[in-house]
């Protein structure tokens, strides 16, 4: 099980970067993760809302700047206020910048902040599944070829050059976040790694062993949308972002053990951990959670 998982953090953009932000990442590093994600939203939720929020781009590639091992990358993108083709070009340079160190992940996008800042209402889930439905086979071409022209529903590309593409190839990572059936083809058809933060229904009912079950169905039909189309779910990396179910895998350096195997044992190959923030819904033991960084996954069986 230690050998088939890893371990990733996911560093909210609240801290200016010459006044601790940028130690943060490089203790990622230090620390040994696989990669260190960052939200992509122009706000967030609760505490947040009010205070300091950059913007995930711009910070990822301050943290390719000092870090050389490290991945990088979003969790996650989404349509609310992003369009594939000027997407495609900065992903494209910070792909070039890192060296081959980013990895894209992509959801649907909500009903928060971001949903509603550039003017507009907030989309149903309908057309919140169309949009993303368009925009990722989009934002694959784009990232692929030299050129593309395409004119959708609700985006279009004329002409666009993406030159010389991504320094990984064909394109850099795509980790598609969906738990929905087409969100799940989506993920079969493009991903090369799937995210879920568990169900929403039994993170409320606040019982772990629900909340394990429930995951495990989520990964099975993953597995049913790849074999429609001849795929092996094998091939995708399973991705778990943690702090939206009912365990408290920071609670404790044997709480994450236990939380680890449990998830292991269904399949998951990386398991992603919030960074401290004090005072906040992520706040934790910063002693714990580097020695579950750097000891956690040794004591896996």
């Amino acid at each position: 099980m230690a050998s088939s998982l890893r371990l990733s953090t996911v560093i909210l953009p609240v801290r200016r970067w010459h006044e601790g932000g940028q130690e943060v990442w490089r203790q990622a590093e230090e620390l040994g993760f696989r990669t260190a994600f960052t939200y992509d939203h122009l706000s967030w939720r609760g505490s947040f809302r009010d205070g300091p929020w950059f913007g995930a781009l711009p910070t990822l590639t301050a943290a390719a700047a000092v870090t050389g091992r490290l991945r990088l990358g979003t969790l996650v993108t989404s349509p609310n206020f992003r369009h594939p083709v000027t997407l495609a070009k900065e992903l494209m340079s910070l792909d070039d910048i890192t060296g081959g160190r980013v990895t894209l992940g992509i959801g649907a996008g909500g009903i928060g902040f971001d949903a509603t800042a550039l003017g507009q209402e907030p989309w149903s889930p309908r057309e919140r599944a169309d949009r993303f439905g368009e925009f990722v086979p989009l934002l694959d071409r784009l990232l692929s070829e030299d050129a593309v022209t395409y004119d959708g529903e609700f985006y279009s590309a004329h002409e666009v050059r993406n030159i010389p593409g991504c320094v990984q190839r064909p394109r850099l990572p795509f980790a598609v976040a969906a738990t929905g059936p087409r969100g799940l083809k989506l993920a079969a058809r493009h991903g090369q790694g799937w995210v879920t933060t568990g169900d929403p229904k039994t993170s409320r009912s606040g019982m772990p062993a629900e909340s394990l079950a429930a995951i495990g169905r989520q990964l099975e039909r993953l597995s049913e949308a790849c074999a429609e189309i001849g795929r092996s779910s094998d091939e995708l990396e399973k991705i778990l972002l943690t702090g939206f179910t009912p365990d408290r895998p920071l609670d404790s350096f044997d709480a994450f053990v236990d939380f680890a195997g449990a998830h292991a044992e269904l399949g998951f190959t990386e398991i992603v951990l919030h960074w401290p923030i004090p005072d906040s819904i992520f706040a934790a033991d910063q002693k714990v959670f580097e020695r579950i960084a750097t000891e956690g996954l040794a004591q896996l069986g």
